[in-house]
């Protein structure tokens, strides 16, 4: 079998920090090989390594029989690279990315563009669309086509799907299975376990160590207690009645029950309605997953709600107040946390619960007295004054998740809290959900972890801007008659008319 990478005893340190020690494994050519583990592991710093952006401090490493430091730019002309944050200039088109990219590795579009042609083809429509407008699903084939342009031999991909629905992932790698009848050798990072299903081998790491290598059932098997740990039981507040509110305005008025009241809500931009006449209520102390494809609508939403953004007709109600005119009130009694880090790395823990406290206009007794409750409820105490940069990425969750809850808000709205995160670490978050739902905080919470929108008492599914469907998990899966709310969430989806956002 002729390797296409070979990795020998390789460490690395940043200043104390052990990123990576005494790593070894072997890629076939034209293998799917597979880095897992949770954040921190070292993912990142080996695919550096491997495209050389970064020097090993020991050990071996050869990419198709290249040394990366005396035979830097004969690795580079070989490779593709896609980073796990968004690699292109969000201030260029489809096709200005496109090109500079090309220029970087002294070709031209015209020249790759036989090597692209079965992705870019599906983008090409909106080759003059920015591509910070895209969608997340046409940002994943840019970015592909751009790692792709100077026809590579060799891909890595460093999670490249985090943050993109479950369908636009699916595709990702149907396009990976077409590249590898090509005989590129494909490389990557994922925290999700159906993709981690496809590779051929993968390789476990963790704390900077290799702790296996085997196919996925073995390696899933053998560190089950991480990939797959036991779901989290849960019972329903008796007082919360999981019947499904009909879609319809005027019952639902005035209800005490309902934190979230929204009536024939309609967000347009010109002639394009992004929300396109919904109406749902959310009660008390429920938790409520808000589903949808990437352009479905849901982030729109999730701004008018929170005060961020007006509707052009309809009304909402959020804790009381109204979504139109009553923005600052809405504000002040909620909590929200975003797909991205919400607090500030270079603050310590202490500093940023203040912050976020005196913002919300507790008063300094109160805050000392609730977070030294909350420092010992997250075994916090010792790590007060460590800087926020220094916590583990689980860590970093739940202390975000909880400031957003700290001054006990009605309504706590979740965009994505748990991208990118291993199985064990995203069930840890779960249960601090379920605890903030049971002091009767409500939870609204959009998620692309379908396993996760099982958690949910409730769940809707927007697709095109309209709600497609809106019920309990198990009423849902019967209605479609699907194993699962992945095979329910796809069956709808698929069903979208609409191309971008």
């Amino acid at each position: 079998m002729i390797q296409a990478i070979e990795v020998k005893g390789v460490s690395k340190c940043y200043g104390k920090v052990q990123a990576l020690s005494e790593v070894s494994f072997s890629v076939n050519k034209g293998e799917v090989f597979g880095l897992i583990g949770p954040d921190g592991a070292g993912k990142t710093t080996l695919f550096r390594l491997l495209c050389s952006l970064l020097l090993a401090d020991t050990g071996d490493i050869r990419v198709e029989g290249f040394d990366p430091v005396s035979q830097m730019s004969e690795i580079r002309r070989r490779v593709g690279y896609m980073p796990g944050k968004f690699s292109l200039y969000e201030d260029l088109t489809i096709e200005e990315n496109l090109r500079f990219f090309a220029t970087l590795f002294d070709t031209t579009l015209e020249e790759g563009y036989d090597a692209i042609k079965a992705i870019y083809s599906q983008i090409e429509p909106f080759k003059n669309r920015r591509a910070g407008a895209l969608s997340g699903g046409m940002k994943q084939k840019l970015a592909l086509s751009c790692a792709l342009i100077h026809s590579p031999s060799i891909l890595f991909l460093d999670e490249p799907t985090t943050g993109v629905d479950p369908v636009s992932r699916k595709e990702f790698w149907e396009m990976l299975a077409t590249l590898k009848e090509r005989n590129i050798t494909i490389v990557a990072a994922t925290p999700y376990l159906d993709e981690v299903r496809c590779c051929e081998r993968v390789a476990f790491l963790d704390k900077g160590e290799v702790k296996g290598i085997d196919s996925p059932d073995v390696i899933l098997n053998r560190f089950a207690e991480i990939f797959n740990p036991p779901p989290i039981e849960h019972e329903k507040e008796a007082n919360i009645n999981l019947t499904t509110p009909q879609l319809e305005p005027s019952p639902l008025k005035g209800m005490k029950d309902y934190v979230i009241e929204v009536e024939h809500l309609i967000k347009a931009f010109g002639h394009f309605h992004a929300v396109d006449d919904i109406s749902f209520a959310v009660k008390r102390g429920e938790i409520f997953g808000f589903l949808g494809a990437n352009g479905a609508g849901k982030t729109t939403v999730m701004r008018m709600l929170t005060g961020l953004s007006q509707p052009t007709s309809g009304t909402g109600h959020v804790a009381g107040f109204d979504i139109r005119t009553e923005h600052e009130q809405i504000k002040r009694n909620i909590g929200y946390m975003s797909q991205k880090f919400s607090l500030y790395n270079e603050l310590t823990v202490a500093e940023n619960i203040r912050l976020f406290a005196g913002i919300y206009g507790m008063s300094e007794p109160e805050i000392d007295r609730k977070m030294n409750e909350l420092l010992a409820q997250l075994d916090f105490t010792a790590h007060k004054h460590t800087l926020v940069a220094r916590l583990p990425l689980g860590w970093k969750q739940r202390l975000a998740f909880s400031v957003a809850i700290f001054h006990n808000p009605s309504v706590v709205f979740l965009d994505e809290p748990t991208g990118g995160v291993d199985p064990a670490t995203r069930r840890q978050f779960w249960e601090l959900i379920y605890a903030a739902a049971d002091r009767g905080i409500t939870v609204f919470v959009t998620t692309h972890y379908m396993d996760e929108a099982e958690y949910c008492d409730r769940i809707s599914i927007m697709v095109d801007g309209k709600i497609k469907a809106m019920d309990t998990p198990e009423a849902l899966k019967a209605r479609f008659q699907q194993p699962d709310i992945d095979h329910v969430f796809t069956y709808l989806a698929r069903q979208a008319t609409r191309s971008a956002d």
